[in-house]
């Protein structure tokens, strides 16, 4: 199972607060140090030390620059990067990164990509904090990273360029590449750096809520300053759950609103059954669902030596699989059953009650956003009318249909036009107008 690390963002994030959740989640300070030695570059002393933001006790990272330094570009930062004895893997993470940063960098100033100059980012602290995060995440033996939504505050912040807002064009415009969700809980101050937006929105593999971790170690790291909000970043890391994959939405450059529905993991358990009573299979289905499956259906099947079977189906939400893998072994005659994690895209759902000449009937309305993409009368509550006026179902059912898409207007339109195929039957007659 991969290693994953995930990032809360509350307070946003800086370079020297991912360094600090990575050393407080167990990468060693003597670590650190020897990495960033390793990079040819002087005049900066490191400090490692426990403080207090608010109730957080966490881990504060500091890198000083005590020596004047040029500044540099792509074409400066490249060759020290490549000279370091780091591991080809965190070097060409850390090129990476700065290569990303230079083109984002050049489309901002309108100039080639290897002649800007980096001033917060070409420093030598955020040089080093580039560096050692990339370190960092390899020496934990991290394969896979995602970040929370990221609070980046707001307001106006002094820089070489002068005064630019919160966050920064060139912070933005990284956060928008790769698709982050960002927000801010306040106006200011500054919560989100420009190494911290590179490092996060650069070398996520997704955003979004916390993942489904066996959960091995957790960080803090401390920024410089203090806030209303604790000034730290998070840090959870563990062993993805077996079969997990994100959602379509999580992935960068999956556009919020790009997608039909939402998009959930479940997983699917089947067995093929050739030598159960039939009678068994009512009493199996109510058992499953009763044990929290989605769904469950039976298909016929022709088997081995040419008998016939039942393809028993299972739908469930993936913490609900072992108590269903118990039932389907308690109550079958199976020997084994597969199970595979299935992607879903679904519509949210909501019931409301209409009224109809015989009475209440509760529909169900699928949504895609604000739309209503279908209109479903429930079959419980048509058949009790229907048997207690003594009139077809079919009556009922479309006495239901005809006050829902009276009350929404736009699917009303798209039903007589036969726009909306989901749930509904073909239509006898037209609406009366």
């Amino acid at each position: 199972m991969p290693r994953a690390a995930y990032f809360e963002c509350f307070s946003g994030a800086s370079g020297d607060m991912l360094l600090g959740a990575l050393v407080d989640a167990g990468w060693p300070e003597a670590e650190l140090r020897a990495a960033l030695e390793r990079v040819p570059l002087h005049g900066w002393t490191l400090q490692v030390r426990q403080v207090k933001k608010g109730a957080v006790r966490a881990t504060q990272v500091r890198i000083d620059v005590t020596e004047p330094q040029p500044e540099r570009d792509l074409g400066d930062i490249a060759p020290i990067i490549e000279a370091s004895t780091l591991d080809p893997a965190v070097k060409a993470r850390a090129l990476a990164l700065f290569r990303e940063l230079a083109e984002v960098e050049g489309a901002e100033h309108d100039q080639p990509p290897e002649t800007v100059h980096f001033h917060e980012v070409g420093a030598v602290d955020s040089i080093l904090d580039i560096v050692g995060a990339c370190a960092g995440l390899h020496a934990l033996a991290i394969e896979r990273l995602y970040v929370s939504p990221i609070n980046v505050g707001g307001g106006i912040v002094p820089t070489r360029d002068g005064i630019l807002p919160v966050p920064g064009p060139a912070a933005l415009e990284l956060l928008r590449r790769h698709h982050a969700p960002i927000y801010a809980s306040e106006y200011g101050p500054e919560l989100l750096t420009p190494t911290g937006a590179l490092i996060l929105a650069t070398l996520a593999d997704g955003f979004g809520p916390l993942p489904p971790l066996r959960l091995e170690r957790v960080g803090y790291g401390a920024g410089q300053k203090d806030f209303a909000i604790p000034n730290v970043v998070r840090v959870s890391i563990g062993e993805l759950a077996a079969g997990w994959h994100p959602p379509a939405a999580w992935a960068p450059g999956a556009g919020v609103g790009s997608m039909i529905g939402k998009e959930d993991q479940v997983i699917r358990l089947e067995t093929t059954i050739d030598d159960m009573n039939p009678q068994w299979y009512g009493h199996l289905i109510d058992r499953l669902l009763a044990g929290g499956a989605l769904d469950v259906w039976l298909t016929p099947v022709q088997m081995k030596k040419g008998r016939p079977g039942t393809l028993v189906t299972v739908l469930a939400a993936p913490e609900a699989g072992e108590a269903l893998l118990a039932i389907l072994f308690a109550e079958t005659t199976t020997l084994g059953v597969r199970l595979e994690p299935v992607r879903r895209r679904i519509l949210d759902r909501r019931l409301e009650p209409v009224e109809t000449p015989y009475g209440a009937v509760r529909v169900k309305l699928a949504l895609a956003g604000d739309a209503v993409r279908s209109i479903a009368p429930e079959y419980e509550d048509c058949r009790r009318l229907a048997l207690t006026h003594g009139v077809p179902l079919r009556r009922i059912y479309e006495a239901a249909l005809e006050a829902a898409a009276a009350r929404h207007g736009s699917a009303h339109r798209q039903m007589t036009t036969g726009e909306i195929p989901l749930g509904l039957p073909p239509r006898t007659r037209e609406p009366a107008v």
